[in-house]
């Protein structure tokens, strides 16, 4: 069953307020006309010469005098012992009391160097400070680990370790350009073009054997998570929903405001609930250096699916 969404339909659903769209400035997607063929103007190109900047967080294990200590740095491929470890504050003593956000004190994001993996997971904390949480790496590499959380009366932060998985790793190029991916039955739809660097409405669209999900599950607050990955050094870009679970529809549209600053390649992490079990949906995009003067319409390859 073919799926189609006009231009019309599209900024009457989320883009069709002027004042929306001049909050966001002329950074702002423009939701192009798009079947299974239409999608984002993604062409291959280098990582960013910049290291950080805008709305990236995560390159460093410490920000604003927090400090993101694992207790083990290096996990055995597979199952093993619990990941744990421990945020500091700035008098060096852990931090026990944290401001709830998407209905978790505290995410574990982890993400393959390559950005073929990913896994995004809650970890239960102790009395003492420590976090802890099952987390099976699946194969010898490197990974990052995100730390993403807000300190109660203290800033909210995004910082990164970096962890390896001994033996010897297979290098994998990064997936290609895509705006469809099919995890489970499900099919996921980029229905967007990134004009350039800044804050970007990503919105997506769940269908199942062909037929629209109407019906997603509260998920974190929202019908869906999304995280955004920068190619390269794997700088981890503030993404926020925009509507919250119960405020809208449950699908099959889900939108949110994602901060893409810099040009270049970047991997986009969705992750969505249905019938009690969640699925991540994951696209490659790519952020033209400059504004390309409205959308590029081109043909969707089929995504890789990824079940977690």
């Amino acid at each position: 069953m073919t799926m189609t969404t006009t231009a019309s339909r599209a900024q009457g659903w989320r883009l069709g307020a002027p004042g929306r769209l001049a909050a966001f400035g002329a950074g702002l997607l423009a939701v192009f006309t798009a079947s299974y063929g239409a999608g984002l103007a993604l062409r291959p190109s280098a990582p960013p010469a910049e290291p950080s900047g805008g709305g990236t967080g995560g390159l460093s294990a410490t920000g604003d005098g927090y400090s993101f200590v694992p207790d083990v740095d290096a996990l055995a491929p597979g199952a093993g012992p619990d990941f744990t470890f421990r945020i500091l504050g700035p008098d060096g003593r852990p931090v026990t009391a944290y401001r709830t956000q998407h209905e978790r004190d505290l995410h574990l994001i982890v993400a393959s160097a390559d950005l073929g993996w990913f896994a995004h997971v809650h970890p239960a904390i102790d009395s003492d400070g420590r976090w802890s949480v099952p987390l099976a790496l699946p194969a010898p590499g490197t990974y990052r680990a995100f730390a993403d959380f807000a300190v109660a009366g203290g800033p909210a932060l995004t910082l990164g370790v970096e962890l390896t998985a001994p033996g010897s790793p297979a290098s994998r190029p990064l997936p290609a350009p895509s705006v469809v991916d099919r995890v489970d039955g499900y099919e996921v739809v980029l229905l967007a073009s990134v004009a350039g660097p800044g804050e970007q409405e990503v919105v997506l669209r769940v269908a199942r054997d062909g037929r629209p999900v109407t019906d997603l599950d509260p998920y974190l607050g929202a019908y869906g998570h999304l995280v955004a990955l920068r190619a390269g050094d794997l700088a981890y870009s503030h993404v926020h929903p925009e509507d919250h679970a119960g405020e809208g529809g449950a699908g099959p549209e889900v939108a949110f405001v994602a901060d893409l600053p810099t040009a270049g390649d970047y991997r986009l992490f969705f992750d969505f609930s249905h019938h009690g079990t969640v699925r991540t949906a994951s696209f490659t995009v790519t952020v033209p250096a400059v504004a390309t003067g409205g959308p590029v319409t081109t043909t969707a390859p089929v995504g890789h699916g990824h079940a977690r």
